[in-house]
């Protein structure tokens, strides 16, 4: 029996709508304000990228059959629509957050998100967490072109952006609903501060958990990490379903059918007390024996390395608001991803700087996104430009900018 919950994005009410600009309004668009948001953020540069971004495993391209973050992103999403469709919440404003949810991932995972947050931590005595980097993101780098070809901001709707940066957080309490206040989200100033907004929000963020614990023991497993010993525990888990295996697609739809039928809006999204239980110990299984393998440590180190020594690198090319200028009077230091990372600069730097530069002469008048990083002539905004450029990268691209390094 499917639960009458009250999805307050049905209406589609201003504050959650709330968009700065809306520059890529069409007279005859028949698509709703959420389908117009997955639009965006299926066409941004992002979103491609999460195909060459670590989920768990890094696979250098090697391997066809691991999971990538946009594997996951579209497993959310399907698991979350599911869920929306049953309790009869908005499916396209649940598909579009589910969409975006890891668009701030760093490369290599969480490990990569860790390193650029103790960089952060050190250099401008700030934290990094892929939820908040998401929603900084999509407002203030992601860029797309109008229909004049003018490249601008994705000016997303305030209910998808709620549900990018409430996505974070564990699920121990097993009653999850919305918050009832409208925030501005730059208060949402530390992991799991608030609830979504909505319902939707909320089940984008149980269906995150639900997507990746399976998943992940399948690769785990075929990439041969667990012992025969682990197997038969792994074994045991499925005792809540004797005659079924542990796998995706079991724990996708055992917890996807417990959920729809435990919620209720008094009592929230929840599962029931067996299939909770039954979660947690996926979930411990997973950390002992796959997150915590130490077959993932020279994995780890290679990461740390990897984007440590890019940031380093390219902090020491800070020259104030003559950066720009010097590092092309240097013919670029002979890299091609120094070149990129002035192509990215230039981008979000006010127009007047480059002025002198032949090549990015005409940058102003095709770029008319937010100029987040001014002249230069503060050293931390350009800290948080390479923090920016890294962060962007996928895992295959941060290997061949070391690679490059390696050969100065």
């Amino acid at each position: 029996m499917q639960k009458k919950f009250q999805s307050v994005a049905a209406d589609e009410s201003s504050e959650l709508i709330g968009r700065e600009h809306d520059i890529y309004q069409k007279k005859n668009d028949i698509r709703s304000e959420y389908a117009r948001d997955y639009t965006r953020i299926l066409h941004s540069l992002a979103f491609r990228r999460l195909k060459h971004k670590t989920q768990v495993f890094f696979n250098g391209a090697d391997n066809d059959h691991i999971c990538t973050r946009i594997e996951h992103v579209l497993h959310v999403e399907s698991v979350a629509c599911t869920i929306a469709k049953e309790l009869g919440l908005n499916v396209e404003l649940t598909s579009a957050i589910a969409l975006a949810h890891d668009l701030g991932h760093a490369p290599f995972g969480h490990q990569g998100e860790e390193v650029l947050d103790n960089l952060v931590a050190h250099y401008l005595s700030s934290d990094f967490w892929h939820e908040r980097n998401g929603l900084y993101l999509v407002d203030q780098v992601e860029l797309l072109a109008d229909e004049k070809g003018n490249f601008r901001n994705l000016d997303l709707t305030y209910a998808v952006r709620d549900g990018i940066i409430s996505h974070c957080g564990e699920l121990d309490d097993n009653d999850l609903r919305p918050r009832s206040e409208y925030i501005d989200l730059k208060d949402f100033d530390s992991k799991g501060k608030y609830q979504s907004y909505t319902w939707e929000g909320c089940v984008v963020k149980l269906a995150d958990k639900i997507a990746y614990l399976g998943r992940d023991i399948e690769d785990a497993k075929m990439l041969g990490y667990f012992s025969k010993e682990q197997l038969d525990e792994l074994q045991d888990l499925s005792l809540v379903r004797k005659d079924k295996s542990v796998n995706t697609t079991v724990i996708m739809h055992d917890l996807i059918l417990d959920l729809c039928e435990n919620s209720d809006p008094s009592v929230g999204l929840r599962l029931s007390p067996t299939m909770s239980e039954h979660l947690n110990r996926i979930k411990k299984f997973n950390y002992k024996n796959i997150y915590s393998n130490p077959r993932l440590n020279p994995y780890k180190a290679y990461s740390e390395l990897v984007v440590s020594q890019l940031f380093e690198y390219l902090s020491n090319l800070y020259e104030g608001p003559e950066t720009i200028r010097s590092i092309v009077s240097k013919n670029y230091e002979r890299k091609q991803f120094v070149e990129d990372f002035v192509s990215f600069l230039v981008v979000y730097c006010y127009p007047e700087i480059m002025d002198e530069i032949k090549k990015f002469k005409s940058i102003g008048n095709k770029y008319k996104n937010k100029k987040i990083y001014g002249d230069l002539s503060d050293e931390k905004v350009y800290m948080k430009a390479i923090v920016d450029f890294i962060a962007g990268m996928t895992d295959i691209y941060a290997v061949k900018c070391f690679d490059e390094l390696l050969r100065c």
